[in-house]
Parts: C-alpha cells; sequence; structure tokens
C-alpha cells in the first residue's frame, strides 16, 4: 500500500488531496488542543490563587455569583454547549467542593 494510499485509509477522505487538506487540519488541531491544555492549567493555577486568598480572607473557596457571570460569558460566546464547557472548566478549577 502507498503512503498516499494508508494516508487516505487513515483520514477517511476519498481523494489524495483530500487526506493532505484533513491531515494538515488535525495537525494543527492537535497544536491548538495543546495550547488549550496550557491555558486550562494556567486557568486552575490562578483560579486557585484566587481561592486560597479568599480563604484566608475568611471567605468561602467558592463564589457562585462570580461561577454564574462565566456561565453566562461562555453562554453567550458559544451557546448551550458553551455553558457544559464552562461548568467542566469550572470543576477542574474548583477542584471537589
Amino acid at each position: 500500500m502507498t503512503a498516499n494510499a494508508i494516508a487516505t485509509e487513515k483520514t477517511g477522505a476519498r481523494t489524495d488531496e483530500a487526506a493532505s487538506v484533513i491531515t494538515g487540519a488535525r495537525d494543527r488541531i492537535d497544536s491548538l488542543d495543546d495550547r488549550i491544555i496550557g491555558l486550562i492549567q494556567e486557568r486552575m493555577a490562578v483560579s486557585a490563587v484566587v481561592q486560597e486568598a479568599r480563604i484566608a480572607s475568611g471567605g468561602r473557596r467558592v463564589n457562585l455569583s462570580r461561577e454564574m457571570e462565566i456561565l453566562d460569558h461562555y453562554r453567550e460566546a458559544l451557546g448551550k454547549p458553551g455553558t457544559a464547557l464552562a461548568m467542566t472548566l469550572l470543576e477542574l478549577c474548583r477542584g471537589r467542593i
């Protein structure tokens, strides 16, 4: 099997040209995913700083009104799936309650 045939089979494309486009786009997606993961990890670290400061000052670890702002922001930007994404981010950043 040729390299082009393997790439075409791997991508599900029906032409070598489409397989090439898909392969390039997938490489870009993988790069974006790595950046997104890095940003989420950075967000988690910043959130921990906020939580520590809030707790040290006698406050609660979670600020529900702030979480609602975040949920609204993601929903407005991304629609209903944005709410689910924001909930996941909040869960990652706040840790177990």
